[in-house]
């Protein structure tokens, strides 16, 4: 009887922080489900809520997120975050004796791990998947301690997955191509969306997708809620609570969904006018391939998308504005007046989650006979 390894089960595990790494695991998990692979989810929280409707027949199994909280202040966020590590290396720590225990009890074969650094074992192939290999901070040395602490958990991977494009620094520039790489192979995988970027007609009406961290999500909210009622402005909110049932009460100009499934929603992005963001990056990749116009509004304090955003700007992929400033009337004017470009994409298919994973299971098998 053949003892070869063969992957049949694979267990997909996204970060808690914002609903980015949930969603840009969609298109994952629908190319494992089609080339035959049994899948089995790993969240908890609002990121459960959004993949159970997408996934209703894939079993699901608890795993409690970092729950990383922001400050108000941007410029408190690095301090906030510093103040939760103790926390946030306890909870890697039990990732990793709960992944331990996940393989036995569900015969998991392989492991797809976004940005959960817990999720590796030596019993099976283990992927971390990330589109931040640099990590931006405010000074050189800092950044450049991150990455070695950074690498120290990635290299505990087998592989590990950008979603990204190789060549001409992506759309994520040195975030996901450092100028020094970890140990373990590096595979691009192009850009991970869930949407088909089947163009449509006319364009019209102004649409704002909130998301992230609380309570920066609230404060972005409750400023575009003032300003577009004193000035009578029609919006479409998408909250970016997939959890929540309760609507909120606002004039009838102002439409609002606590969540879009994946359908409903990139139909209603390619009718837009205009969209008013966050710079994460699974917004940005998923905005890029619909062609559509976008003003970013980063996080305040996180360097990760205050590089997107002026990345995306300097481009003129986008516009940037920052939060505190904001004006939505300004960026409805500035919108209408910029030159939008828009670059040539890679977008992640079916083929490429066949060849990575044929070659873990080969590299396996190969390591087993002392190929």
């Amino acid at each position: 009887m053949s003892t070869d390894f063969n992957i049949q089960t694979v267990l997909v595990a996204p970060l808690d922080w914002g609903l980015g790494h949930a969603t840009r695991c969609i298109p994952l998990i629908h190319a494992l489900t089609s080339t035959g692979y049994r899948v089995i989810i790993a969240t908890d929280g609002p990121q459960e809520k959004l993949l159970s409707k997408e996934f209703p027949q894939h079993p699901f199994l608890k795993l409690p997120g970092y729950q990383i909280r922001y400050s108000r202040s941007g410029g408190w966020l690095p301090f906030k975050i510093i103040q939760q590590l103790p926390a946030l290396l306890h909870i890697v720590q039990w990732e990793h004796r709960w992944l331990e225990q996940a393989i036995e009890q569900h015969n998991i074969d392989l492991v797809i791990s976004d940005n959960r650094y817990g999720l590796w074992t030596n019993k099976i192939p283990c992927v971390f998947i990330t589109h931040q290999l640099t990590i931006k901070a405010p000074y050189r040395w800092l950044e450049q301690l991150i990455q070695r602490i950074n690498y120290r958990y990635i290299n505990r991977f087998t592989q590990c997955w950008v979603p990204d494009m190789e060549a001409d620094g992506g759309l994520a520039g040195a975030l996901s191509h450092p100028s020094s790489k970890p140990r373990i192979p590096v595979e691009y995988l192009g850009l991970l969306t869930r949407f088909t970027g089947k163009q449509s007609g006319e364009k019209k009406g102004i649409t704002v997708l909130l998301s992230g961290p609380e309570p920066q999500r609230t404060l972005l909210e409750e400023k575009l809620i003032e300003q577009a009622i004193q000035s009578a402005q029609p919006l479409t909110l998408v909250r970016g609570l997939p959890a929540e049932a309760a609507g909120k009460e606002l004039p009838s100009f102002l439409r609002h969904y606590n969540h879009l499934e994946t359908g409903a929603l990139e139909e209603m992005l390619l009718q837009s006018e205009l969209v008013i963001v966050r710079s994460g990056y699974t917004s940005l990749m998923e905005l890029m391939q619909l062609k559509v116009k976008t003003v970013l509004v980063p996080t305040p304090g996180q360097t990760e998308q205050e590089y997107l955003a002026d990345r995306l700007q300097d481009k003129n992929y986008a516009i940037r504005m920052k939060q505190e400033l904001f004006n939505l009337s300004s960026a409805i004017e500035q919108s209408r007046l910029h030159s939008y470009r828009f670059p040539e994409l890679t977008v992640f298919n079916v083929a490429k989650i066949k060849t990575l994973i044929a070659a873990i299971s080969n590299h396996r098998n190969s390591k087993k006979r002392g190929g």
